[in-house]
This record gives C-alpha cells, structure tokens and sequence, in this order.
C-alpha cells in the first residue's frame, strides 16, 4: 500500500487521490478544492506526501497513516 499511496501522491496528488485511497475523503475533498481554488498549485502538497511516503519504512507508514490516520504531513 506504502508504494501506491506514494505514486499517487506524487502522480495525482493535486486531486487528493493518495488521501482517497487511504481512506481519507475528507482530506480527499480538501486537497481537491485546495487545487481548485489555487489552479492546480496545492498539488504540491500531493508530492510532497507522496515523497513522505516512499521515505517512511513500513512499520512507520502503517502506524502513522493507517492506525493514527494522521492526515496532513
């Protein structure tokens, strides 16, 4: 899951598609209306989390996004 979170993040991010997957909607949507509102700027949060993600070892992925569902960086 770490990877394609990551590559989401990374590809897609601009459209929250990483938060989406990892089950976070709301985040989802935020990210989303963030890229709305600044013409596709905000996507640079996407990247940036998606990086975050391919750093983190597994262990650390799992217990920060999935069992603390932090949501942003």
């Amino acid at each position: 899951k770490k990877t394609v979170a990551g590559l989401l993040g990374i590809l897609l991010g601009g459209i929250g598609a990483h938060r989406f997957y990892l089950g976070d909607t709301k985040g989802g949507l935020i990210r989303l209306g963030i890229s709305v509102v600044t013409c596709g700027a905000g996507g640079v949060i996407g990247i940036i989390e998606g990086i975050m993600y391919l750093t983190k070892t597994d262990a650390d992925f799992v217990q920060t996004y999935q069992v603390e569902k932090k949501q942003w960086f």
